[in-house]
């Protein structure tokens, strides 16, 4: 017995000390003993360093839950006054269960490992009054938003990542084998991110039992090529309906009720209001988070977490469910009315145009908004809730995202209550773990809708896009709403060239371009250094202008010559500045005209020099100097009116003396 030894650990995903038993045959078993918290526990230890990134024990099967024991009273009060979950977490050898006495003694605040154990039927009991100070282990960062200059960024393993992303059709990940062809593929592609659903009734289609087998697969898959994913998790709503929820959900009416309409007939819409459906929805979050936590936290193939999707009520208006209409005739909460109140400057023209903070009722606050206020308000603390329960198993960036309505559609005609950019100021004060917003963009006015979501703290990403205007529209958005991901829908539809002289696809040819400069693009964003515009023939104007390094970029969609037809329906550019008079600028579709930028001075603008390049292993290469037809005899920048490409331009400026 006495080859036996103990050790003391980070657990794999940072967020636990680990004791193990083991000897140089097999571990016996392992025990979660502590939190890694920033907070220092009553005069006990403050663990703030003491996070995962040595050799550290994972959990396997046949583990028994059994209670963890604390000699130390105020520690143990205050886990208890934060209801925290207290555990561990303890492999069956046999039908023993470990139980009992000390593995560690100490000793004037030090903690000695290593004492032999004469029991496999032991425990652990530890005093987290101890300072542990000497167990300063690496850091390993979670994947986080980070504002720089009011460009929202996600920072995976302590870097700026740029999302080259694709959303999958509903129907592409309900099998583990969809991995080995989807993967691949997509990698192919230089799509760098996966957002892949997973859908509530797949992983728990018994109560109580949870399934993950096929996440696994496609979670090891993604590794395999280097890819990242992010969680789609299709839980009481996708698309405003149920049809997600599994069937023990669906087929109980009694205890999850419908959200009705106004005739009365239940629709196929879980309740918000149905604390049952709430409570169920947040466990099978949580137990998610939790399994990939543990099976993913120290190589962070998951990103991020968008939690349901595109929720909102379908009918008139708002749910009309007894216990909907009795809700919405009492007060609206005073704690949104004071959040309203306290941060209109921030609010939507359209919330401000309704607000009335001296009302009760949710008509006389909201006045005509009143149905569609009520339901945001109803998803959105339905979300948090459920939002709270996966960020307590595994808080990597969770956000939520809006379906926007076509033109003249009203409330109800689109889902009702989901996070509408009119009504965010609602969410906000009800869903304060959600971590930014999000909108799924399949209409014409692809610039409008970016807008609306571009408010103080709001990182932007794109979820969801057409796929057809995507290559043009994703310029758009890295450029000039300086997102840090883009993601046209349905990407697996895209089939790869079998050779390199067969055609790509044209999201294909923009991300292995947008790959060369992932590591630019980021620090280009935060520092203001980026633009981006966008035309198509159906645009309302022409022409459009960007300003850059006191430089004016005025484009128009390229024409042929001599006959001056346009020549291509789309185009769009990114402008990045790396240097004082120094641009690159990726795109396709557009002619590029060069002015001084009248704010900066009266000076005159020229090119200096135009290059198409190519950036491979972090060093350029020029594959052309152009001049002459190719700039119109050195006055514009014709992009390549198919094709992507990559130009360097140096411009240069004089200013004209007085009188001359």
């Amino acid at each position: 017995m006495n080859d036996r030894y103990t050790s003391l650990a980070a657990s794999a995903d940072g967020c636990r000390l680990v004791a193990t038993l083991a000897s140089p045959t097999r571990t016996r078993w392992r025990l979660p003993i502590a939190p890694l918290t920033h907070r220092s526990l009553g005069g006990g230890p403050n663990l703030a360093e003491h996070q995962h990134g040595i050799l550290a024990p994972r959990l396997g099967h046949n583990y028994l839950l059994s209670p963890i024991r604390f000699c130390n009273r105020r520690a143990r009060e205050y886990l208890e006054s934060r209801q925290w979950n207290w555990r561990g977490v303890v492999e069956c050898q046999g039908a023993r269960v470990l139980s009992g006495a000390t593995i560690f003694r100490t000793c004037a605040n030090n903690l000695y490992l290593g004492d032999s154990v004469k029991s496999a039927s032991r425990m652990l009991y530890v005093s987290l009054g101890l300072c542990l100070s000497i167990l300063t282990l690496p850091a390993a960062e979670l994947p986080h938003i980070k504002m720089e200059n009011g460009t929202g960024q996600i920072i995976v393993n302590g870097r700026p990542f740029l999302i080259l992303g694709g959303e999958l059709g509903n129907s592409s990940a309900g099998t583990a084998m969809q991995a080995d062809s989807i993967v691949p593929k997509l990698a192919s592609m230089h799509v760098n991110t996966i957002l892949m659903p997973v859908s509530w009734e797949q992983v728990e289609p018994k109560e109580g039992s949870f399934d993950f087998s096929i996440l696994d697969h496609w979670m090891e898959t993604a590794r395999k090529y280097n890819t990242h994913l992010v969680l789609l998790w299709f839980g009481s709503w996708k698309n405003a309906f149920s049809n997600y929820a599994p069937s023990w959900v669906k087929s109980d009416l009694k205890r999850f009720p419908r959200a009705e309409s106004a005739d009365g007939k239940p629709l196929e819409i879980l309740s918000t209001l149905s604390a049952e459906a709430r409570r169920c929805d947040s466990r099978a979050f949580a137990a998610l988070m939790h399994h990939v936590r543990h099976e993913d936290s120290e190589q962070q193939t998951v990103l991020m977490v968008q939690v349901e999707n595109e929720v909102g009520y379908l009918g008139p208006g708002r749910d009309r469910s007894p216990a909907a209409n009795l809700l919405f005739r009492g007060a609206v909460p005073d704690a949104l009315i004071g959040s309203l109140a306290a941060k209109r400057l921030q609010m939507s023209p359209e919330l401000a145009t309704h607000f009335n903070e001296n009302g009760k009722s949710w008509r006389a606050v909201f006045g005509e908004g009143a149905d569609e206020v009520f339901m945001a308000w109803t998803y959105a603390t339905y979300i948090e809730a459920v939002t709270q329960a996966g960020k307590a198993e595994y808080a990597l960036p969770m956000y939520v995202n809006a379906q926007l309505p076509a033109p003249m559609e009203s409330a109800g005609e689109y889902p009702s209550g989901g996070p509408h950019p009119y009504y965010l100021a609602v969410w906000r004060a009800a869903a304060p773990s959600i971590d930014f917003y999000s909108p799924d963009i399949y209409w014409p006015n692809f610039e409008y809708w970016v807008q609306r979501y571009q408010f103080p703290g709001n990182a932007i990403f794109i979820p969801e896009a057409r796929i057809e205007t995507a290559p043009y529209n994703a310029l758009y958005a890295y450029g000039q709403a300086r997102a840090f991901g883009f993601s046209p829908f349905a990407i697996d539809s895209l089939t790869p060239a079998d050779k390199d002289t067969d055609h790509k696809p044209e999201m294909m040819q923009l991300y292995e371009l947008l790959d060369s400069v992932r590591d630019l693009l980021p620090a280009a964003q935060a520092a203001g250094a980026t633009r981006g515009l966008v035309l198509h023939a159906t645009s309302p104007r022409p022409t459009q202008t960007v300003f850059l390094g006191g430089y004016r970029f005025e484009a128009s969609l390229s024409r042929s010559w001599p006959a001056r037809n346009v020549i291509t329906d789309d185009g769009a550019m990114l402008i990045m500045e790396t240097s004082p008079r120094e641009f690159y600028i990726i795109g396709s579709g557009l002619t590029v005209s060069f002015a001084r930028d009248p704010d900066t001075d009266s000076g005159i603008a020229g090119i200096e020099t135009v290059e198409q390049v190519t950036r491979v292993s972090g060093r350029w290469i020029t594959e052309r100097r152009l001049n002459g037809d190719q700039t119109n005899q050195g006055r514009q920048l014709l992009l390549d009116p198919h094709r992507p490409q990559i130009y360097r331009v140096r411009l240069y400026s004089i200013i004209p003396k007085q009188g001359s």
